[in-house]
């Protein structure tokens, strides 16, 4: 035996450099691998593979709940503070900002990071593999009126990822991903994903053997929570005093309310900052000299007893109703704010609201075929992808513009999560 010379230790195995395509969305996500070529996608909670992007925090237990937990928690009407479409606040100031969350001083991008922890952790259980990096999608832009915003919101959305404990992270444009998950057709076809907060266009074209050039891609900050907030703003918003006249303390004047107040309890990622005390002496401010007190009263018992998010998951019921075969009866049940209140919505009024969201979504998609240069005549497959693309009045639209083109939303809801699961592997 030789002494006094060291034993080689035996050389590591490197770890597996597993990569998790995760679709991070404004209003759901879901996360995947690929197996033997196909996309498999994770159950993220019982049956379900995929959740809704919103947090819970209990402030008894300290726990930040999320997906349809922390949705339960809300409608069941516990105690806690309820986040959703926390991805509309990246590249902004808001993202930054300290709240006290669950016991915590908490910024918007640590939330954004313990959510893609867990989106992380659920993946490592369900498939024994430990996943260091991350394949994100993004829309094509996620400020479409402002460069730099648009650029600090991917370096906001990369470090969240690296808190959230991934050592890499790559991205995708999500309606590329979505492309990747698509059958081949030969031909021009277009990818419309509208998603909660923006709407992203790929031009690509296939050939019989399935060789695939993107060709453009092109988008817009607008979505479905876009639909909801114009949706409140015309239909439920009067019924809390919006556009009510409110006495002057001093003469017989009167003015109009303020629209601000109104606006930002209408708008998904806004909800939690409307319950400031200064907007709630608004609010008890107006309620005292409205001519319409028994409005100004709901808007005050909204912001008291923070009815904000039961208001909004309550017109985006309304909106998937009216969308449907029950149109005619369609309406928004606001009986969280008072007993019987409810507000009408057709489908003719509803189409009436969202047509200037949808026109300016299909001149967008026009935009997108214009640098790739080809004419809308020359689609002959229009993909939709997301849960807006399947309102009416906006397939309707992208199908007016594209007029040989079949519309597919075969793969509507998952297109993207499965793409980045494929995309994953390369």
């Amino acid at each position: 035996m030789l002494r006094g010379l060291p034993f080689p230790k035996p050389a590591r195995k490197p770890k597996p450099m597993h990569t998790l395509g995760i679709d991070f969305g404004t209003s759901n996500s879901a996360a995947g691998v690929s197996v033997n070529g196909a996309p498999w996608l994770i159950e993220m909670e019982p049956g379900e593979n995929t959740l809704p992007t919103a947090v819970f925090f209990d402030p008894h237990s300290k726990q930040m709940q999320i997906g349809h937990r922390a949705v339960r928690a809300l409608i069941n009407g516990e105690e806690g503070r309820f986040l959703r479409a926390l991805k509309s606040l990246l590249g902004t100031p808001l993202l930054h900002e300290e709240r006290r969350l669950g016991g915590e001083r908490l910024t918007f991008a640590t939330v954004i990071a313990r959510f893609l922890a867990q989106i992380k952790q659920r993946a490592e259980v369900s498939t024994g593999m430990t996943f260091s990096q991350a394949l994100s999608g993004r829309p094509v832009y996620f400020h479409s009126a402002d460069m730099a915003r648009n650029t600090k919101a991917e370096e906001d959305l990369r470090a969240c990822y690296l808190e959230a404990g991934f050592e890499n992270v790559r991205f995708m444009f999500e309606p590329v991903a979505a492309l990747r998950a698509t059958a081949t057709t030969e031909g021009y076809g277009l990818i419309a994903d509208i998603g909660g907060g923006t709407s992203d266009f790929t031009v690509f074209h296939q050939t019989a053997t399935g060789k695939t050039d993107i060709l453009a891609s092109h988008g817009l900050r607008l979505g479905g929570t876009d639909f909801d907030r114009q949706i409140s703003i015309d239909t439920v918003m009067p019924l809390f005093g919006r556009g009510s006249e409110i006495r002057n303390s001093f003469g017989a004047e009167t003015h109009t309310a303020p629209k601000r107040i109104f606006n930002e309890l209408a708008t998904w990622q806004l909800i939690p900052f409307v319950y400031a005390p200064e907007s709630r002496k608004l609010a008890a401010d107006l309620a005292q000299f409205a001519k319409e007190p028994e409005k100004l009263a709901r808007l005050v018992s909204v912001l008291e007893y923070e009815l904000g998010h039961d208001v909004a998951f309550a017109v985006e019921r309304g909106k998937i109703t009216a969308n449907s075969a029950n149109s005619a009866s369609a309406e928004i049940n606001l009986s969280p704010v008072e007993p019987r209140l409810k507000a009408a919505l057709p489908l003719e009024k509803l189409v009436a609201t969202m047509a200037p969201l949808a026109s300016q979504i299909s001149r967008e998609a026009k935009e997108a075929l214009l640098l790739a240069d080809i004419a809308p005549e020359q689609i002959n497959r229009v993909v939709l992808v997301g849960g807006s693309a399947l309102m009416g009045i906006v397939s309707s639209e992208l199908g007016a513009l594209c007029p040989n083109a079949r519309l597919d939303a075969q793969n509507a809801m998952t297109a993207v999560a499965s793409g980045l699961a494929l995309a994953a592997a390369d």
